[in-house]
């Protein structure tokens, strides 16, 4: 399974903040990994530069699934480790939806 971390320009990336949204995602999904192809992770600042805001940090996830639609879920938070922690939640609650109606856990 791939993780592609993309960000805005008013998210400040790096390969610190990569490797802590790849944990996240790789921990709320480990157990549906092999269905999975890619994950693609967009963050994004909604405010834009020098402004703040409540809930302007935004996480939108895109899991590929083989053989299946695209999945997207995103989270708005305070932070961008906030926003990042909802939307793994809220793909691990699609993911246990979807499959589990297809009995392929």
């Amino acid at each position: 399974m791939i993780i592609q971390v993309n960000t805005d320009k008013n998210v400040t990336g790096g390969k610190e903040l990569t490797e802590r949204v790849e944990a996240d995602v790789r921990h709320a999904v480990q157990y549906v990994a092999g269905h999975i192809t890619r994950i693609e992770a967009h963050l994004s600042d909604e405010n834009g530069e020098g402004k703040s805001g409540p809930n302007d940090k935004r996480c939108r996830l895109e899991a590929r699934l083989t053989g299946r639609q695209p999945i997207l879920v995103s989270h708005d938070a305070e932070t961008v480790d906030q926003s990042v922690s909802g939307a793994a939640g809220k793909l691990k609650r699609a993911l246990d939806s979807i499959l589990g109606k297809l009995g392929t856990h």
